[in-house]
C-alpha cells in the first residue's frame, strides 16, 4: 500500500514539473561556444522549455581533436533536439526550424544570424554580448577592454536587429577589471555572471517588465573586431610599458601575445608571452634585449622593463619562467623583435 502512495506521489510531483515547464515559452538556444554553455546549462538546470539548440557543424580538423562544439556535446547527454546548419539559409533547416515553433530565441557567442532566422520566433531574438554596449561591438570585447586599458566591462542582453550587436537593449550588468586580470580570468568571471543575466532577461520578457534602451542614442562607442595573428605581435618600441603589459594580459591565454625571440646560431623563434610583470625604471639600454638571471627574465621597453613570468617557445609546452630559462640554457645576447 505504501509503495502505491509513494507512486502517486511521484506521479503527482512529475505532472506539477510537466505543468511548470508549459507555462514557460518555448526557447530555441543558439550558441557553440563553451561561454556559451554556461548559460544553457542554467536554463536546462532550472527546467526551461529548450525546444531545441543550434550550434556549428562538426569540425574534425579541430586542433584540440574536439570534432564537434561543447553545446552539442550537452544536447546529446540530456537528450535535447539540436540542428547543425551548414548555411542559415538552407531551406531544409528553416523548415526543421519553424517545427519547432519557437516562441523566443536566445543566442549566446555564434555567428551572425541572417533575418528569416532571428525575425521568426513572435516574442524575438535576444543575444548575449560581453560588453557594455554600444562600447566594443564586435567579435573579441574581452580581449580589447583589456588591450584598451579599460576598468570596468559587464555583459548585455539585447534584441537582435539586422545591424551586428545594435540591437535595442534589455539588460545590463557591470563588472570591475582587476588591474592584472587577463582575458582569460575576466571571460570566467562573466561566465559565472551569463546565466543569470539570461534568467533575468527572459523573466523580464516573460512579465513586460522591459524598458528598452535604443543604441541609437548613446553617441559614443568603440569596436571589438576579431582578431588577427598580425594584431598579437608585440611592439616593443611602444612608448607606454603600460599599453604592453595590457596587450600581452589581453591576448592571454588566446590567442596570446607574441614575439621573436633571438635564439641561437643566428636563428629566431616565435615566442608566445602570458604572464608578465612591468617594472618602472629609467634606463639608456636599448629596447628588445634580454637579461636573464636563474629565475627572471626582463625584456628592456621605453619606461622600464617586461618581466616575463609565463611563456611559450616555439616547438615547446607553456612554462614558468624558471623552467623556461632552464630549457634554453642560455644567459646572453639574447633579444626581441
Amino acid at each position: 500500500m505504501n509503495f502505491f502512495i509513494k507512486l502517486q506521489d511521484k506521479i503527482s510531483e512529475f505532472k506539477l514539473q510537466i505543468n511548470y515547464m508549459k507555462k514557460f515559452p518555448k526557447i530555441v538556444f543558439i550558441g557553440s561556444t563553451h561561454f556559451s554553455l554556461f548559460p544553457l546549462k542554467e536554463l536546462y538546470m532550472k527546467q526551461y522549455n529548450i525546444v531545441g539548440i543550434i550550434t556549428s557543424p562538426d569540425n574534425p580538423l579541430h586542433k584540440k581533436g574536439e570534432s564537434f562544439s561543447p553545446v552539442k556535446k550537452y544536447a546529446l547527454e540530456n537528450n535535447i533536439p539540436f540542428l547543425q546548419p551548414v548555411n542559415l539559409l538552407d531551406d531544409s533547416f528553416l523548415k526543421n526550424l519553424k517545427a519547432w515553433n519557437a516562441d523566443i530565441q536566445i543566442v549566446v557567442s555564434f555567428k551572425i544570424l541572417p533575418q528569416k532566422v532571428w525575425n521568426l520566433p513572435k516574442m524575438g531574438s535576444f543575444n548575449l554580448h560581453a560588453s557594455i554596449l554600444p562600447q566594443y561591438r564586435g567579435a573579441a570585447p574581452i580581449n580589447w577592454v583589456i588591450i584598451n586599458g579599460e576598468k570596468r566591462t559587464g555583459l548585455t542582453t539585447f534584441f537582435i536587429e539586422e545591424k551586428i550587436d545594435s540591437g535595442k537593449i534589455i539588460f545590463q550588468k557591470e563588472i570591475e577589471i582587476g588591474k592584472e586580470e587577463t582575458a582569460g580570468e575576466l571571460e570566467n568571471k562573466l561566465k559565472k555572471m551569463s546565466g543569470s543575466m539570461i534568467i533575468k532577461t527572459l523573466e523580464k520578457i516573460m512579465k513586460n517588465q522591459i524598458k528598452l534602451i535604443d543604441q541609437k542614442n548613446i553617441n559614443s562607442f568603440k569596436y571589438a573586431p576579431k582578431i588577427s595573428t598580425k594584431d598579437c605581435r608585440i611592439q616593443w618600441n611602444d612608448p607606454s610599458i603600460e599599453s604592453i603589459y595590457n596587450k600581452i594580459r589581453g591576448l592571454s591565454p588566446h590567442p596570446a601575445a607574441w614575439t621573436l625571440l633571438f635564439f641561437n646560431k643566428k636563428k629566431f623563434v616565435r615566442f608566445k608571452i602570458f604572464i608578465v610583470k612591468k617594472i618602472l625604471k629609467k634606463h639608456s639600454i636599448p629596447i628588445g634585449l634580454i637579461f636573464i638571471s636563474s629565475y627572471e627574465m626582463q625584456i628592456s621597453v621605453k619606461e622600464g622593463f617586461i618581466s616575463v613570468v609565463e611563456g611559450q617557445i616555439e616547438g615547446k609546452k607553456r612554462m614558468n619562467i624558471k623552467d623556461l630559462i632552464n630549457g634554453i640554457k642560455i644567459n646572453k645576447n639574447l633579444f626581441v623583435l
